[in-house]
């Protein structure tokens, strides 16, 4: 794995929010592989998931669109942006409160194969 170039995370960082707050999962999926897995606290009482954890664009794609339907005023605000081996860590404001959100990328640095939402306990 390499390092993320400060230049390729803030391009995806500003088309992965863009795309959430336009509310278009295709463009928001247009960053991940097929068969990426996604975990996330409100997978189990959204999707009815215990384990937290999704894998695929199709499982993906029917969970965020049932929280868009939950949230229709569903708006990002970028914080801040952190990259790592291999990694990029977004830092939001959400309609929760605050999210880091972690996403781990193939070896070509193209798509994300991995990523985690964390929330914030101060909401």
């Amino acid at each position: 794995m390499s390092k993320f170039l400060p230049d390729a995370a803030q391009r995806f960082a500003q088309q992965w929010i863009d795309g959430w707050n336009a509310h278009d999962i295709d463009a928001v999926l247009e960053h991940y592989a097929e068969d990426f897995e996604f975990s996330s606290p409100y997978i189990a009482t959204i999707a009815g998931y215990g384990s937290g954890t999704l894998k695929g664009k199709d499982a993906i794609r029917e969970y965020w669109t049932k929280a868009l339907e939950r949230i229709p005023e569903l708006h990002f605000q970028l914080v801040d942006i952190m990259i790592g081996i291999g990694c990029v860590t977004l830092y939001y404001q959400g309609h929760r409160g605050m999210v880091a959100e972690t996403f781990l990328f193939d070896t070509n640095m193209n798509k994300v194969t991995k990523a985690w939402a964390c929330y914030s306990v101060h909401q």
